[in-house]
């Protein structure tokens, strides 16, 4: 459970220099939004790619994605959090971290060119700091040309904890480091996708079947009819968010507040003083690790949890925001700090199916199945 609080604050970098670029949008209705972004359900037989994630105890999921010529494997967590690409080197000779992952080299890839520029991502508990060079990289069937990423120097410490080799940043370009377009955007801009979305689904109860999916939707993956969301900022996938209730009771969130759909966070992450609200209402302690913990036989008396999200309702029950050990129950709300950025990571998106919509700057969400 305690590894939750390293995923916390690892995937969402931490903006540098002047605010990004607010990008507000008016709530469309489906018909007129359709209009203007038509949705084929043939989509996904035309140019998609699918990557399968492991499901690695509900904290992370990660796929194996390719890079150079011949190819070099590398298992990567795809997160909407941040924009890079990057991956351990075997130039990172004195870090923990990369001596526990595979390690990319240069001079055995014949399509391999260096950027020149150095790389250096800051994530709230720690740093990557490497070199930017240029290669193939192959990932759910799909070849990107020439696509920028980092090889890393150096590696925080606790990165040696990551199941994964490295990330895969799905957020916009606007908050990559050194203005890298990430690997979708490429996608996007060398024609390799039927449509500029991506879709997640990630699997419960360490169960296998998680998926990205590059240029379509899998409609087996979810019930019902999909709610979209527009941005409130493109940059990371970010929405208005306007409460969180439990039983009719506003909790969290009075008055509106914003937040991030984010792959690469395990829990749902919000201001210290919100948190340990919606803890005290589900009946949770806190115990000396930081960790919420309720009596495991109480699960099902628990309440739900209900996010408004641009005017719908979604709402979290106890058997999804409580986790179980061997010996002990958790709830998946994390403190945040002082930030007023909200988190909905893996919690919240077991949950409801994500579809991301690069081109229009929706978020689309459909009760998982």
């Amino acid at each position: 459970i305690k590894l939750c609080y390293v995923w916390i604050f690892f995937l969402m970098p931490l903006m540098k220099g002047k605010t990004a670029r607010e990008r507000l949008m008016e709530r469309g209705k489906w018909d007129e939004y359709r209009r203007k972004h038509p949705y084929s359900p043939m989509a996904k037989f035309m140019q998609t790619g699918t990557e399968p994630m492991t499901n690695d105890a509900d904290l992370s999921y990660y796929g194996v994605i390719s890079i150079g010529t011949p190819p070099q494997s590398f298992s990567v967590i795809f997160d909407t959090g941040s924009s890079n690409l990057w991956v351990p080197s075997v130039y990172c000779t004195s870090s923990t971290a990369c001596q526990n992952h595979n390690q990319f080299n240069p001079s055995k890839s014949s399509t391999f060119t260096w950027g020149g520029q150095s790389l250096s991502i800051q994530y709230g508990t720690g740093s990557m700091n490497g070199y930017l060079g240029s290669d193939n990289v192959e990932v759910g069937g799909i070849t990107v040309k020439n696509q920028v990423f980092g090889l890393s120097q150096s590696e925080a410490d606790f990165m040696a904890e990551m199941a994964a080799d490295g990330i895969l940043g799905l957020a916009f370009q606007s908050i990559a480091s050194d203005n890298v377009m990430p690997v979708f955007k490429n996608m996007v801009s060398q024609s390799l996708v039927a449509q500029p979305l991506f879709s997640v689904y990630l699997s419960s109860n360490d169960q296998q079947g998680s998926e990205v999916i590059f240029g379509g939707v899998d409609s087996t993956h979810y019930t019902g009819s999909i709610t979209w969301i527009p941005l409130s900022s493109a940059t990371y996938w970010q929405i208005n968010m306007d409460s969180v209730t439990i039983n009719g009771q506003t909790v969290a969130c009075s008055g509106g507040c914003q937040a991030i759909i984010d792959t690469g966070t395990s829990l749902i992450v919000g201001p210290n003083t919100d948190i340990n609200n919606i803890n005290s209402w589900v009946g949770a302690s806190v115990n000396q690790y930081g960790e919420a913990i309720v009596n495991c036989q109480n699960i099902q008396s628990m309440p739900d949890v209900t996010f408004s999200l641009n005017g719908s309702s979604f709402t979290v029950p106890a058997s999804a925001y409580v986790s179980q050990s061997s010996n002990s129950c958790s709830t998946g709300f994390g403190q945040g700090g002082t930030e007023p950025l909200w988190i909905l990571g893996d919690v919240f998106i077991r949950e409801y199916y994500a579809i991301f919509d690069t081109q229009t700057q929706y978020i689309g969400l459909a009760k998982s199945v």
